[in-house]
């Protein structure tokens, strides 16, 4: 049976559902509505005459042949788009598309000082960012690669260093210090409101601390518990209780004197951004020329290079 240009484009609907187990996540990374991917694949299953998906309204799995289909295409159907992505290299102004995950502290210290100068630079290129403090599989998530600090990089991807290590402190608002005091050592933080962080894996975080050669780890009681920085900012502006953050971020309010640097002396380093992605595919060309624009502007100055 002659393959159609139909056949081709449901092929490439097929293996995001494939990946995602999910409609609504392959269409939304295929740029097309629900419905429409619903009605490709059942229009390739009715042109086939075989059964690729078993569908419930709690789950999306593949068939016998589905399975075989996806083992058989999706390595050809990926040299096809690694060759498409090649021909960008001749170009004399880039383009593609690229998506990514990430933090969200990222936004504001690395990509909002890079992506005006990238937009302009490059306009025929479109960069799709999610934003999102959960830990996630950003492949089976259809993203080309994510931003995360360099200790929660999964240890099978290749990841690029875009930032200096950075220095996490704690921090609250002059009237919170007047009403409450101010801790000398972290241990005294079990006397004080602390605002919480639930990590991406949904743990809550004990506050790390080192001074010298020594290092203490605390875990902080206090009325509120926050997944992303915003929130916890607001609660230490408005002198709800201490918060714990990367410098980088509470460095204007901190200049500004709206918040007040705690235990100062044991501030902590960790891990700055990485970029990272599958080595399983090629680095699209969009990905590359966001990598590379961050790490020539360097916003957060970085020194390991």
């Amino acid at each position: 049976m002659q393959i159609s240009r139909t056949d081709l484009a449901d092929f490439l609907y097929f293996l995001a559902i494939a990946r995602h187990a999910n409609f609504r996540r392959a269409a939304l990374e295929m740029g097309v509505t629900t419905s429409a991917l619903s009605h490709a694949i059942s229009g390739l299953e009715a042109r086939r005459g075989v059964r690729l998906l078993n569908r419930t309204t709690r789950s999306v799995t593949l068939t016998a042949a589905g399975e075989e289909l996806r083992a058989s295409i999706e390595g050809p159907l990926q040299t096809v788009s690694d060759a498409a992505e090649n021909l960008n290299r001749f170009r004399d102004t880039p383009t593609g598309r690229v998506r990514i995950n990430v933090l969200e502290d990222a936004v504001p210290l690395l990509l909002g000082p890079v992506m005006p100068i990238f937009v302009e630079r490059y306009p025929e290129v479109e960069v799709d960012i999610s934003v999102s403090n959960r830990l996630i599989d950003v492949i089976a998530g259809g993203f080309d690669a994510g931003i995360r600090y360099g200790g929660t990089v999964p240890e099978d991807m290749i990841a690029q260093r875009l930032s200096s290590d950075i220095r996490w402190v704690a921090a609250a608002s002059p009237a919170y210090l007047e009403r409450f005091g101010t801790p000398v050592v972290p241990q005294d933080l079990q006397n004080h409101r602390c605002i919480r962080i639930r990590l991406g894996n949904d743990q809550v975080y004990d506050w790390e601390f080192e001074r010298g050669e020594e290092t203490v780890s605390v875990t902080m009681p206090g009325p509120l518990t926050v997944d992303s920085s915003h929130p916890a900012l607001s609660f230490g502006l408005g002198g709800v209780g201490i918060i714990y953050g990367a410098e980088p971020i509470l460095r204007p309010h901190l200049q500004c004197g709206a918040l007040q640097l705690v235990l100062d002396d044991w501030a902590s380093m960790g891990e700055g951004f990485h970029a990272y992605y599958s080595g399983r595919r090629q680095v699209p060309t969009a990905l590359r020329l966001l990598i590379d624009l961050i790490r020539e502007l360097d916003p957060l100055h970085r020194t390991n290079r």
